[in-house]
């Protein structure tokens, strides 16, 4: 053996120092393994039991009240029939109200691109050192209540309100214009009011995920700024894009408040005459029905947007 070198024990004295090794460390990698299965139990556990509870829990009670039955005497009969579905089919008012409602809802998520897009595309390429501060002005207006900006809508356009004042003393009118308020243009106007925001956020984000050193490589090869915009910016801010429109139109849809308060009889969308049903009307299972149906074409919506990411979007 070389001097300076120590010797290896032996195989045996190895093998043995290894299992008493392991046999003292097997209650510390017991205790740990069970307080990482009890950790990750106690993190899973809550939110699983608040969700079942506050989402599964009422959308099962939804389900089954949706085939059920009102009385004479305004009580609720449980047998079970698909006469509320039959009901929802054949009257011709829920159908109208419900396409009207999606029509609605189509022109608000067209107005909030139209809006938002712009808007990001100049925040992430063209604001500079203004970007942050013209960011927190697009988010302040989420600060402000929901009832405030409906109610602020509702007195700009109302008969007497700064709208109608304004156009009748540069003369433009000389009567107060009625179809600004009470209609479907004072829903779709509150509505991209209130929404474009909720289309800015992913568009931005998508936008700002953009490698810059793809749009100046385009540049580099030849591509006029539209060129590049087309089909570089454009079809990678496509999942941005979606995302937006899925908010805006999924929102609007089932937005209540601001058809009540500005829609009138000709602005009355699907979530007023549920909300009726539940109320006033006690209608219960056929409200059910027609809020099943609801959450049914919004969970289509949901999925659609994700189809069309994987097949337009570059990866």
């Amino acid at each position: 053996m070389e001097a300076g070198r120590p010797a290896r024990p032996p195989s045996k004295e190895r093998a043995l120092f290894s299992t008493s090794l392991t046999e003292a460390l097997a209650p510390l990698l017991t205790w740990t393994l069970m307080f990482s299965r009890a950790y990750r139990a106690a993190i899973t556990l809550p939110p699983l039991v608040w969700v079942a509870v506050f989402l599964l829990v009422p959308y099962a009670l939804l389900f089954c009240y949706s085939f059920w039955s009102v009385s004479s005497s305004q009580e609720i009969v449980h047998s079970w029939s698909l006469e509320n579905y039959r009901q929802l089919i054949n009257v011709n008012v829920y159908w109208q109200t419900l396409l009207r409602s999606m029509w609605i809802a189509a022109r608000v998520t067209i107005f909030s691109l139209l809006l938002g897009y712009p808007l990001a595309y100049y925040l992430s390429f063209y604001a500079g050192k203004r970007k942050n501060l013209f960011y927190q002005l697009v988010i302040i207006p989420l600060w402000v209540s929901y009832l405030v900006r409906a109610y602020a809508w509702k007195t700009i356009l109302g008969s007497d309100g700064v709208l109608n004042t304004l156009l009748q003393y540069v003369h433009l009118t000389s009567h107060p214009l009625d179809f600004l308020l009470y209609s479907p243009f004072a829903v779709v106007l509150t509505l991209t009011h209130i929404y474009t925001p909720f289309t800015f956020l992913p568009i931005y984000a998508a936008l700002e995920h953009i490698p810059r050193n793809l749009v100046e490589a385009s540049h580099d090869l030849g591509a006029s700024p539209f060129q590049t915009f087309w089909r570089v910016i454009f079809p990678l801010s496509i999942p941005g894009v979606l995302a937006g429109a899925t908010f805006a139109f999924v929102l609007s849809l089932g937005d209540f408040l601001a058809p009540l308060l500005l829609g009138g009889p000709s602005g009355i969308m699907i979530s007023n005459i549920v909300v009726s049903l539940f109320g006033a009307a006690y209608n219960w299972p056929l409200g059910a029905a027609i809020s099943f149906c609801m959450l049914a074409l919004v969970l289509a919506l949901l999925f659609l947007p994700e189809r069309l990411e994987k097949k337009w979007s570059f990866r």
